[in-house]
């Protein structure tokens, strides 16, 4: 049986024929969950590889729960569990409803609006400086260390309300969460040696401290920002808090890791380049086939909450159940020849974002960004192919890229 558990495997990149054959000979394949990397072993989990079957658990929160074991292959610790709980991540319908309810009034057209005005010159600017640092140079830039993180985290902070001296909170708050499995950022041990999870009350203390004085501050001096609604909104100090970091967290790596990702498949694809850009694809289309071949985020966790039977092996009541959106994007039952980079693919019904009542609540913000960034791409920086390999975070949750070394021109 195939494993596609161990965190190391995607530091080489997603592991296709592993999941091609999943797909094909053991579409719902029980998984060993070994200790790896310093972190204890669990009881295995259900991995969901085809894409009819990751959409039908996506979208039956009833039977696949978030709450009861919250959306992590790593089980919580019990005594964590409650805390964990209060994001809107890890709950169900209908307490999940009434939070995102509640956010998505943060998010208004006015307001997106004035982000994409900012965001276009942000990546104008970032993408001409990177430009010129390769022709004053050897002609090669990392395109992370240039563009992307700035990018994402900037980004992030303007939507949030953030100042900027904080910035940099944000950042080490998000790698602390998003990189726990990456040699590059060493874990916190517990007093009994054991790597602390980075979800944890005690490890989320600092910056929970901070949502709550900046939501205070902006209480008494509103901006226009998603924080500042989400203070005068209708919510308990947790909940708030529990906003904040779904929102620091999700909200900067989506983009962060999105982005070089798209960046990466067209320079490796120099005819699909071309075609974005002389026009004869449009770029919203473009963008969708983008997050299919490199979606941001690898997997989710669900827990059943009820025995069944799904494609054809007995699921029991408290059984983690896990689905790969990284499979189901390429699963051949739904995308024809899904490893050719086709950035006019329609329809492209990829799950990058989820699917169901979790579907990515800042979809629509992610979008806008790699649509403005790749617009801006097409003027400001010359035909680009790769340089190098790039390296990638070792972690089988998010799809991240640590470098990106392009030549330009």
């Amino acid at each position: 049986m195939p494993d596609v558990f161990d965190p190391r495997l995607y530091a080489r990149g997603i592991p296709h024929d592993a999941f091609r054959e999943l797909r094909d000979r053991h579409p719902v394949a029980r998984q060993d969950e070994y200790a790896v990397l310093g972190w204890p072993a669990g009881p295995g989990f259900w991995a969901v590889t085809r894409h009819s079957d990751v959409v039908r658990v996506l979208k039956d929160a009833r039977r696949y729960s978030s709450h009861l074991g919250a959306t992590q292959i790593r089980d919580p610790d019990p005594a964590d569990l409650p805390f964990i709980r209060r994001m809107m991540l890890n709950q169900d319908p209908p307490g999940h409803g009434r939070l995102r309810r509640l956010v998505s009034r943060a998010f208004t057209p006015a307001r997106t609006g004035r982000f994409e005005a900012v965001a276009r010159t942000r990546a104008r600017d970032l993408l001409t400086a990177a430009s010129a640092a390769a022709r004053a140079g050897d002609g090669t830039v990392d395109a992370v260390r240039a563009v992307t993180d700035e990018y994402a985290l900037l980004n992030l902070t303007d939507l949030l309300g953030v100042p900027k001296s904080d910035r940099g909170l944000l950042l080490t708050w998000t790698e602390r969460v998003i990189a726990y499995q990456d040699p590059d950022e060493p874990p916190v041990l517990g007093p009994d040696g054991t790597p602390v999870n980075p979800r944890s009350p005690a490890m989320l203390g600092e910056m929970f401290d901070y949502a709550r004085n900046l939501a205070a501050y902006k209480r008494d001096h509103p901006g226009d920002d998603v924080l500042t609604s989400l203070a005068h909104a209708d919510l308990s100090d947790g909940e708030l808090e529990m906003f904040f970091f779904l929102l620091t967290v999700a909200g900067n790596d989506t983009v962060r890791s999105a982005a070089p990702g798209g960046l990466l498949a067209l320079a490796t694809h120099p005819d699909e380049q071309l075609r974005l850009r002389d026009g004869r694809v449009a770029v919203d289309t473009a963008v969708e086939e983008l997050l299919r071949v490199h979606p941001p985020v690898l997997h989710f966790r669900r827990t059943a909450a009820e025995d069944h039977v799904l494609h054809g092996r007995h699921v029991r009541r408290g059984d983690k159940v896990v689905v790969f959106h990284a499979s189901a994007n390429y699963d051949e039952r739904v995308f024809p020849d899904p490893h050719r980079l086709d950035l006019a693919r329609s329809p492209n019904p990829h799950v990058s974002f989820g699917d169901g009542p979790h579907v990515c609540l800042g979809a629509h913000f992610a979008r806008l960004q790699l649509r403005v960034l790749h617009e801006e791409a097409r003027s400001a920086l010359p035909p680009y192919e790769p340089a190098g390999p790039p390296r990638r975070l070792v972690s089988h949750f998010i799809n991240g890229l640590k470098s990106l070394p392009l030549r330009l021109g």
